[in-house]
């Protein structure tokens, strides 16, 4: 891991954190915070404090690209349960923060020629200035 942070020094507008995400407080807030395949690895016991920590560093755009379930449930994870959760984290982000409204939301598709990635849904949110 500490490689692939190496490479991001070399952008100046780019700051990484070599740390566990719950430890981890940016001494900034940014236009827009980009979570993508966190959140499904958070025990669901500490998702109340990564929506926060999520909403403390926006200041006006989120985007949240996870697995999506309506409800919660945990999945067999490469043969290890407790380390894949899948739910409606963008809705429980909605409920714990009134002043954020759903702007626009997409899937993508492992089939996708142009851009192939993993099964997931994306959620862009704003908060309401």
């Amino acid at each position: 891991m500490k490689s692939r942070i190496k490479l991001f020094k070399y952008y100046k507008n780019i700051h990484t954190y070599a740390q566990y995400i719950l430890d981890c407080w940016p001494n900034q807030k940014y236009d827009f915070v980009l979570i993508k395949g966190v959140f499904i690895h958070i025990n669901p016991d500490k998702l109340a404090q990564m929506y926060r920590l999520l909403y403390e560093s926006s200041n006006r755009y989120i985007c949240i690209s996870e697995y999506y379930n309506p409800t919660p449930v945990e999945v067999n994870y490469r043969g290890h349960q407790g380390k894949l959760f899948k739910r409606d984290f963008a809705g429980e982000l909605l409920d714990q923060f009134d002043d954020l409204r759903l702007l626009d939301y997409g899937f993508v598709y492992h089939r996708d020629n142009q851009f192939p990635q993993d099964d997931t849904t994306w959620f862009l949110l704003e908060k309401n200035c």
